[in-house]
């Protein structure tokens, strides 16, 4: 009697639940290749496998030729179609194409190598890059914390009436505070990251381009790396300077095997060639891993690009 109640709305609602319960069923179902033994199967895995598919006959085989196939095709496919072409500009994460990254050789940015590594490098990597971590490395046992560290800005020892309320006073000998200094372990030895030639232009040179491109030729002779302008950020009418138009400099920013090339060639080939040289000082760096040291114009003539145009 109940069921005669029941509107007929509501039994088609019923009937169509059931069947997508059954449909879901029916999806959820897994092969029997998951499994190791058959004794193992439920009523929920199909007993069959795409393991156990027949192979081809060898009358298949024979006949199967894609050339031909192609060959016969009224239109013909783009040349593009098995090329795959890299995108020239990255048009964001959500973009069906994708550039390859940077080590792939389909990729616009790949750059073969290294085939050899510099002798430097290799000295850095065998020898300097142990030899600082032993000397610069600090242990913290598991499960303890650094030490606090010492103040960075220095107080006042209250000789003096006027010392109450003042604020700190900044490192000695320097107007700014240095920067802080993290635990050495094996994932941040110190190391050679790039290094910047540059050649200052006198204020009468900048007037004629000839100057210019002079510097420029040497500083890529000798850097391997083509030199970029620097202008001036000010202007100076007493100098006759004028900014982003009067060129002041050029230089040149040496990265990876250039760069351990250069070194190289200077602390083994000029340095020792320069008359009662005293080597490069110690506090000529900012005490934050940058160190700068200048050549004399006599000693950019004995780097071997150079010295093989001279007329001896």
């Amino acid at each position: 009697m109940a069921a005669c109640n029941v509107p007929s709305r509501l039994l088609s609602l019923r009937q169509k639940q059931k069947f997508t319960c059954l449909r879901c069923q029916w999806s959820t179902r897994r092969k029997a290749s998951t499994y190791t033994n058959e004794t193992d199967l439920s009523e929920d895995v199909v007993p069959d496998s795409s393991l156990l598919t027949p192979q081809p006959g060898q009358d298949v085989i024979t006949s199967w030729d894609p050339v031909r196939r192609s060959r016969n095709r009224r239109k013909q496919l783009p040349p593009s179609r098995y090329k795959f072409r890299p995108p020239r500009y990255y048009r964001g994460p959500l973009h069906p194409h994708q550039p390859p990254p940077p080590s792939s050789p389909h990729s616009r940015l790949f750059i073969p190598g290294p085939f050899s590594l510099p002798r430097l490098q290799q000295t850095y990597t065998s020898t300097l890059a142990p030899d600082l971590l032993s000397l610069l490395y600090t242990h913290h046992p598991p499960g303890t914390l650094p030490g606090p560290s010492g103040q960075r800005l220095r107080g006042w020892d209250n000789s003096s009436p006027y010392h109450k309320n003042r604020p700190l006073r900044g490192p000695r000998g320097r107007p700014n505070l240095p920067l802080m200094k993290r635990p050495i372990t094996f994932r941040n030895i110190p190391r050679l990251e790039k290094i910047v030639v540059h050649h200052v232009i006198r204020s009468g040179e900048n007037r004629d381009s000839s100057y210019l491109h002079v510097a420029g030729m040497i500083l890529q002779a000798v850097t391997n790396v083509r030199a970029t302008v620097c202008y001036a950020r000010h202007t100076i009418a007493n100098f006759g300077m004028m900014k982003d138009k009067t060129p002041m400099a050029v230089k040149a920013e040496l990265k990876g095997e250039d760069m351990y090339c250069f070194l190289s060639k200077v602390v083994d080939v000029v340095m020792p060639r320069i008359k009662e040289y005293k080597g490069v000082s110690g506090g000529s760096g900012d005490g934050s891993g940058n160190l700068a040291f200048g050549l004399q114009p006599s000693a950019v003539g004995m780097f071997p690009e150079v010295e093989v145009n001279y007329d001896m």
